[in-house]
């Protein structure tokens, strides 16, 4: 359910469970951790979905089960942040719940202009996890973000572009596309060279 490509030093990896929303299962969790921890030697990293949702967050099942207080959700978004090269996350659609704690850790986001975003993880009964908060605090402000966690409002794809959440909205057709694009440069540029702006900027 998760799929990975390789291509000229972009890894493409793929939430491929649109039946479910993509919906993430502790077995889908560990593969993106183990993907992400091994992604070090990628120049870029694009992170996408199938269907019309990127990701529903935690399967409702597992997430009763325990997953939604799960350490895997903090060592994903750790090992992606992690990432030497670039990141991108090409939002195929809706983001919702703990998956947002992928897209916040990565370095750029795009998004179909049909996206929403929101993070229930209050109504449910459950804390965030500890980083997101504070990254998308760094993104949107803290008042947005608590607009977000506390005021539970979904936002939709112009209004998160406004907040800053995400860096582009782009057309469905060309959203792959774009996402290689954004990614050319650091490709081109000699890794340490890459890396240290990046590190630069944070």
């Amino acid at each position: 359910m998760i799929q990975l490509t390789k291509d000229g030093g972009v890894w493409k990896v793929t939430l491929a469970r649109p039946d479910k929303a993509n919906a993430l299962t502790e077995d889908m969790l560990r593969q993106l951790v183990d993907i992400m921890s091994s992604a070090h030697e990628a120049r870029a990293v694009i992170l996408t979905g199938t269907g019309r949702i990127f990701s529903a967050g935690a399967d409702l099942d597992a997430a009763r089960a325990g997953l939604a207080t799960s350490g895997l959700w903090e060592a994903l978004s750790g090992a992606i942040a992690g990432l030497p090269g670039l990141s991108v996350t090409a939002l195929n659609g809706t983001l919702a719940g703990g998956a947002m704690g992928m897209a916040l850790a990565c370095d750029l986001r795009i998004a179909v202009p049909e996206a929403r975003f929101f993070y229930p993880v209050m109504k449910l009964g459950f804390l965030p996890q500890p980083s997101d908060p504070m990254r998308m605090s760094a993104l949107i402000g803290p008042a947005r973000t608590k607009l977000i966690l506390m005021g539970g409002q979904k936002i939709n794809a112009e209004e998160a572009l406004s907040f800053g959440l995400i860096d582009r909205i782009v057309p469905a057709d060309d959203l792959l596309a774009h996402a290689n694009a954004l990614a050319t440069d650091t490709i081109a540029a000699k890794p340490e060279i890459a890396h240290q702006i990046k590190t630069m900027c944070q």
